[in-house]
């Protein structure tokens, strides 16, 4: 009879169900619920743990409308919302007063961290997440209180990582510390983040040696077992996303020490590369892809790392760079690329599958990516190791031999240019930041195969065509494909979310040492048929091309844009933590020695300039207007010289030919650009409204208008 009284007087599932609603609402409206802090703690817990064995047997009579899944999820769901609510301090003081007292009672009395951390084994994924979720958060909410990582949860992750089970357990752990690093990173918690990666470094190592082992054969065989369930394979991308995570993470250690658990990225970089040719899951292949690709770029979390890096590196940053890129060049001389699959291209509704003639777009995002992964890595290789002479240049012409077989087998086709050098605009025009890297990568791929050839300037040229990597090409292609508008260079100079600034220099500081190259290429885009016209030689002799297209060169796909279509406009929001590069006075440049500082932090656009990008903006075209829309309207003054230059440039460049005609306005229109990106440059500046100082900028836009 005592034990029916003590049943009656405990609250049904569907009373907590009610009362804790109502406190949820409250909590919404920010008000105080009208029960007590203890009664609400009490409610929280019962829901959280879920019923005892008698609640079961009376649910199930009563026919409740709210089941003992959804009693759990509205639990963790309210102490997620505080926690999140009180880091945030986004709540009136009476409110925070009652939600601190009562967390003191879950946290210290019953041991709510305990129970929430019991919920990573259940089964259903939703219970799992959501209590993954609200650890994340208490744990912060406890870090702000006491200054500590919760030793409970720390202990869990570590238990976990040394067995690493199979399950929705090792998930939870995994998607809860990638989510801790995070906000640590955000809230640039060093001392604390340090701690943290120091306690769990060892058990981090011990899983990923699991999932990448450093021998070969090894990884294969293991790709196969951990991947044949969908299970392993959610695995497999939370511990991608946690190694994006601890790799964005030494980017913040500067001159100290990094940890082992840091460097997983690059020291099994092997492992990595496996995985993208073995995984038998497409969409695992692509993030291990995304990971090699943001790490070679030093661009690792940089969707949400808002703190941005120091600028300064760890001690064996550059070994580690090497290592990853020289694991690339390995992997593909022993034909990795071969083994990497490329679907075709997919859309919210899934794969795009194309009737007719026109057949299957590419998976571009790939195709990108395995292009930027050899490009930089073979710039690395040619930056580290020191090599010269012909074999050099051969080595490094295979590389780039081995990128067109992997493009032309996957579909990319260029039947609609005339030589290669149209490759990059046409596979990265649509992402802005990638393609300045390829072209920078691609420069300084150049530059070594001029050094090391042996050739001189006309045949580096025509080597440099068939191979794809000219530069004078790129940039014109790059103007053609804005129309020649000074105004989109401008805004890529201002924007810091492209490495536009830095290649733009080198090429300048190349291009008044090659004139007469410039010319040439100017030759080969204004021809039709891709071929170098005489009438481009800048010293009156006529430059023949050999390179005329192979009969298996590659086509294009409709998955990749002609280079006449305006890219999309660059966003120039200044990123927080970015700083533009800062490079020394163009007269103190060697020809042969181009590079921009890159180890030093140069000044940030808020420290150079109290005006910020779109002031810029609206001091030239008043209110904002999507780049691709906008034309840049000169004054009256400025009209005029710009039309006496482009007569002036008519009458000097009239050739006697269809092919010079073209080839001499595609030079007047490209000198044209230029001239008039540097006046309004000096504009900006004599008004002080450029977000850096651009006299070394304008010192080389001056010295190439006078090449002209």
């Amino acid at each position: 009879m005592e034990r029916t009284a003590s049943s009656g007087d405990r609250p049904t599932m569907r009373e907590r169900f009610d009362r804790l609603t109502d406190a949820y609402r409250c909590f919404l409206t920010g008000s105080c619920p009208s029960q007590r802090a203890a009664d609400v703690a009490g409610l929280i817990l019962s829901g959280v743990c879920g019923l005892v064995p008698e609640d079961r047997a009376r649910s199930l009579a009563e026919h409740c409308h709210g089941s003992s899944v959804e009693l759990t999820c509205l639990s963790l769901t309210l102490v997620e919302r505080i926690t999140s609510r009180l880091t945030s301090r986004s709540l009136s003081p009476a409110v925070t007063l009652y939600c601190v007292e009562m967390l003191a009672v879950l946290f210290q009395d019953l041991d709510l961290m305990s129970h929430l951390i019991h919920q990573f084994q259940t089964e259903d994924q939703i219970i799992s997440h959501l209590a993954a979720k609200t650890v994340s958060t208490c744990v912060f909410y406890q870090l702000h209180q006491s200054g500590a990582i919760s030793p409970v949860w720390q202990q869990k992750c570590v238990r976990v990582f040394y067995s690493s089970p199979s399950g929705p357990e090792l998930d939870a752990c995994l998607w809860s510390l990638t989510e801790v690093l995070k906000r640590l990173l955000k809230g640039a918690h060093q001392d604390i983040l340090g701690e943290l990666l120091a306690a769990l470094d060892s058990s981090l190592c011990a899983l990923c040696s699991k999932f990448l082992p450093e021998e070969r054969k090894e990884g294969a065989q293991c790709l196969v077992d951990v991947t044949s369930s969908r299970r392993w394979a959610t695995t497999w991308c939370l511990l991608l996303d946690l190694l994006e995570v601890l790799t964005a993470s030494s980017l913040t250690c500067a001159a100290g020490v990094c940890l082992k658990s840091q460097r997983i990225t690059h020291t099994r970089s092997s492992a990595l590369l496996t995985t993208v040719s073995g995984s038998s899951r497409y969409f695992v292949k692509k993030r291990a892809l995304l990971l090699l690709k943001r790490a070679l770029l030093q661009k690792a979390g940089e969707d949400w790392a808002l703190g941005g890096s120091t600028g300064l590196r760890y001690k064996r940053f550059h070994s580690d760079m090497n290592m990853l890129a020289q694991s690339v060049l390995t992997a593909v001389t022993a034909d990795w690329l071969q083994s990497v699959q490329v679907e075709s291209a997919s859309y919210f509704g899934g794969t795009r599958r194309v009737r007719g003639q026109e057949g299957q777009k590419p998976d571009c995002v790939m195709l990108r990516s395995v292009s930027l992964l050899l490009l930089k890595s073979v710039e690395l290789h040619i930056q580290t190791a020191g090599a010269t002479g012909v074999d050099s240049a051969t080595e490094v012409y295979g590389y780039l031999q081995s990128l067109w077989g992997f493009l032309r087998r996957c579909g990319v086709q260029l039947t609609e240019v005339t030589h290669r050098c149209c490759w990059v605009g046409l596979l990265f025009g649509d992402q802005d930041d990638d393609m300045m890297e390829a072209a920078k990568a691609l420069f300084s791929i150049f530059l070594h195969h001029r050094r090391c050839s042996g050739l001189d300037d006309l045949a580096v040229s025509e080597a440099a065509c068939a191979s794809g990597c000219n530069p004078h090409c790129h940039f014109l292609l790059l103007l053609q494909s804005i129309s020649f508008d000074h105004s989109i260079l401008l805004d890529f100079l201002i924007s810091t979310e492209t490495c536009f600034l830095e290649y733009f220099v080198r090429y300048l500081k190349y291009l008044r040492a090659d004139w007469r190259g410039f010319a040439a290429a100017c030759g080969r885009i204004g021809s039709p048929d891709g071929r170098l016209s005489p009438a481009a030689s800048a010293g009156g002799d006529a430059l023949k091309a050999t390179y005329e297209g192979e009969p298996d060169q590659v086509e294009v796909s409709s998955c990749v844009r002609p280079t006449g279509v305006i890219p999309p406009a660059v966003t120039t929001r200044p990123a927080a933590g970015f700083h533009l590069v800062e490079y020394d006075s163009s007269d103190q440049s060697d020809p042969e020695n181009m590079e921009v500082s890159q180890e030093e932090p140069g000044p940030s656009v808020c420290e150079k300039s109290r005006f910020s990008a779109l002031d810029v903006k609206q001091e030239l075209s008043g209110p904002p207007v999507p780049i691709g829309h906008r034309q840049y309207e000169p004054s009256a003054s400025e009209l005029n010289s710009a039309l006496e230059r482009r007569r002036e440039g008519e009458r000097a460049s009239s050739c006697p030919t269809a092919s010079g005609q073209l080839t001499c306005e595609t030079l007047a229109r490209a000198v044209i650009c230029m001239s008039e990106l540097r006046e309004v440059v000096t504009r900006l500046q004599t008004k002080k409204l450029f977000p850096y100082n651009p006299s070394s900028l304008l010192k080389l836009l001056a010295q190439v208008q006078n090449c002209s």
